[in-house]
């Protein structure tokens, strides 16, 4: 019996495995911003709600845009946005210096995990960054 697998993007990992580990991701970070929610109350909980849905507020970098989109597009206008807000790299550093710079604001950290978390969903889901024509790059 023969076995076919999907890669992405030619890493050599296959597809389901990739997701795995994003969903894996996903669940550690749920579990350590409800945490910090539990902890550190309304404040952090707030932020992890707007940092749920801050990646995703790049949608509106192209309002006024008279582009026409098709299902699944996004304007041309608002791919630099998206992608920047959506790199898992940036969040990751930023709560690196969070946690070595002599700040004390929960809330900050806890939306920083939120917006790991926006990230690592979205890729267990299978969206990805997106190409210069506003399409889920391949």
């Amino acid at each position: 019996m023969s076995t076919v697998t999907t890669t992405i993007r030619g890493h050599g990992i296959p597809a389901a495995a990739r997701r795995a580990a994003w969903l894996a991701w996903a669940a550690f970070l749920l579990a350590f911003a409800v945490l910090e929610g539990v902890n550190h109350g309304a404040a952090a909980w707030a932020a992890l709600a707007g940092g749920l849905i801050a990646p995703d507020l790049t949608f509106f970098a192209a309002a006024g845009a008279r582009e026409p989109v098709v299902r699944g597009q996004l304007p041309r206008k608002a791919v630099p946005f998206y992608n920047a807000a959506h790199r898992t790299w940036v969040p990751l550093a930023l709560t690196a210096v969070y946690t070595v710079a002599p700040l004390n604001v929960p809330a900050l950290f806890t939306f920083l995990l939120a917006w790991m978390l926006h990230i690592a969903v979205d890729r267990a889901a299978g969206y990805r960054l997106r190409g210069q024509d506003g399409f889920i790059r391949a």
